[in-house]
């Protein structure tokens, strides 16, 4: 049993979200791992616990993005994409995403609510496997009859007069 009443308050209350960013890539890889623990301390910071995360790793975009930062316009067509997911209390989400709005690294993010376990798909198909179709078996006894264009043309006539 919580030692008082305030611990039963947070646990009731607290809620699961993933935030999920793209970082611009003009950040050093050598200082990746410092802004990825400002986000960390800055999530924590509002009295969330941490669940799960991932480091950032570069990728390439389906499209290309673009943020104005300093007045300046930048296009984006790689980023590096990590995930945060953790507990906190509905009444500081906006607060966080007030503060993140203010980080110039991030080129987007997305905070959604979850659910604690691990909700990550199993691979449906296996590299080096492949689906075939099977083959048709045409019956061994059956043989193939010749065609007879007069026959098929009294059949079309005949369908066509209808």
């Amino acid at each position: 049993m919580p030692e008082n009443e305030n611990e039963i308050v947070s646990e009731t209350n607290s809620q699961i979200y993933e935030l999920g960013y793209l970082l611009a890539p003009s950040i050093k890889e050598e200082d990746l791992p410092v802004n990825y623990g400002n986000i960390k301390e800055l999530v924590t910071s509002f009295g969330a616990e941490v669940i799960a995360d991932e480091m950032p790793k570069m990728i390439g975009l389906a499209y290309a993005m673009q943020k104005v930062t300093s007045n300046v316009r930048n296009k984006f067509n790689t980023a590096y994409f990590g995930w945060i997911k953790f507990a906190m209390g509905p009444d500081k989400i906006l607060e966080l995403k007030k503060r993140l709005d203010l980080d110039p690294n991030f080129i987007r993010f997305l905070i959604l609510k979850t659910v604690k376990e691990n909700t990550i798909a199993a691979k449906r198909f296996v590299r080096g496997e492949t689906y075939r179709r099977p083959r048709s078996k045409s019956p061994a006894n059956e043989t193939a009859v010749p065609i007879n264009k007069e026959e098929i043309d009294k059949e079309i006539d005949a369908l066509i007069a209808v």
